[in-house]
Order: structure tokens, then C-alpha cells, then sequence
């Protein structure tokens, strides 16, 4: 017999990724700045950050903030304020913020 992975499950492993995700940006993004001791060189730093490539992966890391965020508060939603009778609502509600938000910050990243 087969496992089926219900919603939930696929947000419970999404969240999981994210907070992984988020991790590893965090561990790269210290990793970075911590060699930055002038001005210049944190111009030379910002400089590279212009590129299209890294918009596209900012927009990604976006994606990433926000569904983690959104899911976060959904979780606690449902352990404190008995919200799991609404957990595929709230998840429906998650998924739909996220897009918009994606797309609105889309329009301002890329216009």
C-alpha cells in the first residue's frame, strides 16, 4: 500500500525546505558581509548584485521569506487558536497571499 501525501503534508515539507533554505541564505549572506570592511569594497559588493541573475534569485529568496512567513502564522493559527477544523482553508489563503505577493513584488523588482 501506497502513502498518499495529503495538503498538509506538502506544507509541512515545504516549510521545512524553506526554513532550510532561509538557513543556508542566512550561513551565505554573513558569510559574505563579514568580508566587507570599507566602503569601497561594499560598493565593489553591491555593484555585483545588480546583475538580472541576482534579481531573479532575490525575487526567488522572496518567494521563499513570504510562504515561510505566511505558513508560520498559519501554523500558529491553527496550534493556538483551535484553527485546524480551517487548516485547508487557511493553507488555500496562504498559497493565494503568497502568489499575489510574489507577483506585486515581481512588478516592483522588474519595472
Amino acid at each position: 500500500m501506497r502513502y498518499v501525501k495529503h495538503y498538509g503534508t506538502w506544507a509541512y515539507i515545504l516549510h521545512r525546505l524553506t526554513g532550510l533554505a532561509l538557513t543556508g541564505y542566512i550561513l551565505i549572506h554573513i558569510y559574505l558581509i563579514s568580508g566587507v570592511h570599507d566602503r569601497v569594497s561594499f560598493q565593489e559588493e553591491m555593484a555585483i548584485f545588480n546583475n538580472p541573475i541576482f534579481k531573479l534569485l532575490e525575487w526567488s529568496l522572496f518567494s521563499i521569506v513570504i510562504f515561510h512567513a505566511l505558513n508560520g502564522i498559519r501554523i500558529f493559527i491553527i496550534d493556538y487558536f483551535n484553527g485546524a477544523r480551517y487548516h485547508k482553508q487557511l493553507l488555500t489563503g496562504v498559497w493565494i497571499l503568497s502568489i499575489v505577493l510574489f507577483g506585486a513584488m515581481g512588478l516592483i523588482m522588474f519595472t
